[in-house]
This record gives structure tokens, sequence and C-alpha cells, in this order.
């Protein structure tokens, strides 16, 4: 219950260029990252071409969860159908949710729900890859699923699937992963385990260089 998948990249940060800052933020169940949008955008393609239909907004909110759940704003209590819904069912269809924010993204969030990170450049192109992966294409476009009225949030239909073996947590634990952050999947349906992922990682790195 407890295994660890390696970091895929160097973490926090590392030789190959200036670390790129980013930032997981945590509310309590669900987890989203902060990202650059200039830098998220910066390899063309696919994701670049969903951040075009994105208003501006210096940073970038990136989530992903159930089409139908994450997208509704009901209360909490005229959704708990469809959430047991979404946990339980196999094989939901699923959404990236592409955020503008142009604040100062450490001020997101309560400080205990926050984490920033230095990413090395190429585990940041390792994380934008995985987002990207995400994205269902037509015709080489990404395909806008969704959009409240009177938000700037954009959610984009993704190639992949929500239920209870691949929750919104999993999905941002494996980001981090490619990043450079050894993450335990299993552990990794609670927000909590993923602040505390970036934790040990992070002290791992200091205690190397003791």
């Amino acid at each position: 219950m407890s295994w660890t998948r390696p970091a895929q990249a160097p973490f926090p940060a590392s030789t190959d260029g200036p670390a790129v800052v980013a930032y997981l933020l945590d509310n309590g169940f669900h987890t989203d990252l902060a990202l650059p949008r200039d830098t998220l955008a910066a390899d063309g393609g696919p994701l670049a071409q969903a951040l075009d239909r994105v208003p501006p907004g210096d940073w970038i909110l990136v989530g992903w969860g159930d089409a139908r759940f994450y997208v509704d704003q009901r209360p909490i209590h005229h959704r708990l159908p469809d959430g047991a819904r979404a946990f339980f069912a196999p094989s939901n269809a699923s959404v990236v949710m592409l955020d503008p924010y142009g604040g100062d993204p450490s001020r997101l969030g309560p400080d205990r729900g926050r984490r920033a990170l230095a990413l090395s450049p190429k585990g940041f192109a390792a994380l934008r890859a995985r987002v990207e992966a995400s994205l269902a294409l037509r015709d080489g476009a990404p395909i806008l699923a969704a959009q409240r009225p009177g938000d700037d949030t954009r959610f984009f239909a993704s190639t992949e699937t929500f239920g209870l073996g691949h929750l919104c947590n999993h999905w941002t634990a494996q980001l981090l992963n490619a990043a450079g952050v050894p993450v335990r999947p299993f552990r990794s349906i609670v927000s909590s385990e993923l602040l505390a992922a970036v934790d040990r990682a992070s002290l791992d790195r200091a205690s190397e260089g003791d």
C-alpha cells in the first residue's frame, strides 16, 4: 500500500537550466497545480492551442476531474448523488481544467495547503507533456467540453476516464511524478498525501546536499 513510484526527472531543480516555479494547491480534498502560462505554452502544440482559448492570466490553474461533477458549481448537498456516481461508476468521462489567474499564486489558499516547487526545465517539460497527453483531440485540436457562464475557466475533453481507481488526486500525482517527485500511487487518493510527497522530496534533496 506504500509502494513508491520513483521520480522521472530531477527535483527540486537541476543544472539543466533555470528552475521553473510552480505551486501545488490543496483545498482539503482536491489538488490543482498553478503553472506559469508562458512556459506552459512554450512548445506550441495542442496544449498551447487550448491556452489560446483561455482568457488572460499570467498563471494557469490546472486540474482534472469528472466531466459532470467537476464542472457543476451547485452547493455540494445538491451534488451528492452525482458525486457517488462519479466515484463508484467505472470509466466516467473527464475534463482538464485550465483556469487563468492574474495574481500572485504564492498567496492562493492557506499556507498549509500550498507548496512551492522549483522544477527543472526537464521536469517541467515532462509535466507539460503529461497534461497535453490528457487532452482529447479532434482534427489535431483540443475539444472545449464546458464553459460556465460568466466564468473564465475552460474545461477541455480528456482522453482519460474518472473513477475510484483514477481520481483527481491520482492525476495530479502523475503530473508531480513526471516533474520529479516520487509519489505513492495508492495513498495519492487523498490530497494531503501529495503535499507530503513534495515535502519528502524536498527533504531528501536537502539531505543530499548536507
